[in-house]
């Protein structure tokens, strides 16, 4: 077996959903597309996401489960392999805390691992994980990232400081480099007009802070509220800031047009009475067409540009 990486291959540990696009189901397939190995581990196996209106049904991994897993991996010289890890929803404390013991396992096999970390908490104020997680994400998980990419929600849950302007989102981006985070993405915010969100990135390297803000226009008429999203940015953020030697504003642009071209083909297929607000959308209606944008995953068409600040 070789002694280590000889391409990029991804760890995923999060949510599996059996119909629709959500946790793997949105991450997996896209970095696949750009050309990664992805190993994935679901944290749970649900039938559809939480958000159908009869629930779900399924399964959820606990630590020893997800310990005995990756002991497999081990075992077989196979998480040696592993140039990325990326995690994304979690259910429980315990689990995330075997998250941990995993990733200081990964880089005592590999020093270069990257590590991305989707703090999946909560977003438009509502918070659907148990609350047990946050100070073990903020005390335990987050000094540990190389890249993070929370929304505003979940920046001010870690941070404990609400982000009313962009100032504050600065001062937000400080906390996490103080705890060592290299990379700090934050994938929307409500920050914009009433008709755009912005996204922000900054990163610390040797040479200094870069950073970058991008507007986005908001699509659906702010009628459909879309599952998948963020885990589909993370993705992305972590293939593009490889694929171009962490290049900050290119990487924002290319996930950023890969999310946007996926959205606008997810409401070409919802009826025209839905997105007129005549009739409610359902939860099917709202899943992502992310096989359907494949070529837009592959070959982002940049729209719109990231600004260096």
């Amino acid at each position: 077996m070789a002694s280590g990486p000889t391409f990029n291959r991804v760890l995923s540990i999060q949510s599996h959903v059996v119909h629709g696009y959500a946790g793997n189901k949105s991450a997996v397939f896209p970095l696949q597309v750009l050309g990664f190995e992805v190993d994935q581990i679901n944290s749970v196996q649900f039938s559809n996401h939480t958000g159908y209106k009869n629930g779900f049904k399924g399964q959820v991994l606990n630590e020893t489960q997800l310990a005995e897993v990756y002991s497999g991996l081990v075992d077989n010289e196979l998480h040696k392999l592993y140039t990325h890890l990326l995690t994304g929803y979690v259910g429980n404390p315990a689990f995330l805390r075997e998250i941990a013991n995993i990733l200081k396992s990964l880089r005592a096999a590999n020093s270069k691992l990257i590590y991305v970390c989707d703090p999946v908490m909560g977003d438009d104020g509502v918070m659907y994980v148990p609350k047990e997680l946050l100070p073990i994400y903020r005390d335990e998980i987050v000094p540990l990232a190389d890249i993070i990419t929370p929304n505003q929600y979940e920046v001010e849950l870690l941070t404990g400081k609400q982000i009313k302007t962009e100032n504050d989102v600065w001062e937000a981006v400080q906390w996490f480099h103080e705890k060592g985070v290299g990379t700090v993405a934050i994938s929307s915010s409500e920050l914009g007009s009433k008709d755009t969100l912005l996204a922000f990135v900054s990163y610390r390297s040797a040479s200094g802070t870069e950073r970058y803000r991008l507007a986005i226009p908001k699509q659906g008429n702010n009628l459909v509220r879309f599952t998948g999203t963020g885990d589909l940015f993370a993705s992305l953020f972590l293939a593009h800031s490889t694929l171009t030697n962490f290049d900050m504003g290119t990487t924002l642009e290319r996930a950023i047009a890969t999310l946007q071209a996926v959205i606008t083909k997810t409401l070409s297929y919802i009826p025209e009475e839905v997105l007129q607000g005549k009739v409610a959308v359902t939860s099917q209606q709202r899943e992502l067409k992310i096989i359907q944008s494949k070529t837009d995953i592959e070959q982002p068409k940049i729209a719109l540009r990231s600004e260096k600040l």
